[in-house]
């Protein structure tokens, strides 16, 4: 289960957080200050390669950082399970320079993620005609240990 206080992270990005973690100061998080995608978090090392403090990361990620980490005990790498996939209906936007997923589709994804459990989302797969996935964690460890078990 997943720990609160703990910052979580993709499986591709454990090993690159672990260096950044002994060598570049820790980790900072940045979230979004975009109103159009108010989720989005972005982390960076603290510091830059010449040991200077990382900037911003861009205008959506406005400064202070959210969070610094510097202990790699409050890191733990969620590993997912695909629990379905499934084609969604599409439909040109207002524009027409655009597809968006018709509201009988967005109905459903949203009652799928809701019914894969906590912590469950949804992604789009473009290159399969099933193009949805939703997405619950299957199993979350601490980094030391993820790490250990990839040797």
């Amino acid at each position: 289960m997943i720990t609160p206080g703990k910052l979580q992270v993709a499986p591709d990005n454990a090993a690159r957080f672990a260096i950044w973690l002994q060598s570049r100061g820790g980790l900072l998080v940045w979230n979004s200050a975009d109103l159009s995608d108010p989720g989005a978090s972005v982390t960076t090392p603290a510091l830059t390669v010449g040991g200077e403090p990382t900037a911003s990361p861009g205008w959506k990620f406005p400064g202070p950082p959210a969070r610094h980490v510097t202990s790699v005990d409050d890191v733990e790498v969620v590993i997912d399970r695909v629990v379905k996939r499934f084609h969604v209906a599409v439909r040109p936007s207002g524009n027409g320079l655009a597809l968006k997923v018709t509201d009988a589709g967005s109905a459903r994804i949203r009652r799928e993620v809701e019914q894969a459990g906590p912590g469950a989302y949804h992604r789009f797969d473009y290159g399969q005609h099933e193009n949805c996935v939703i997405c619950a964690p299957a199993k979350v460890v601490p980094l030391v240990q993820f790490l250990a078990e990839k040797e």
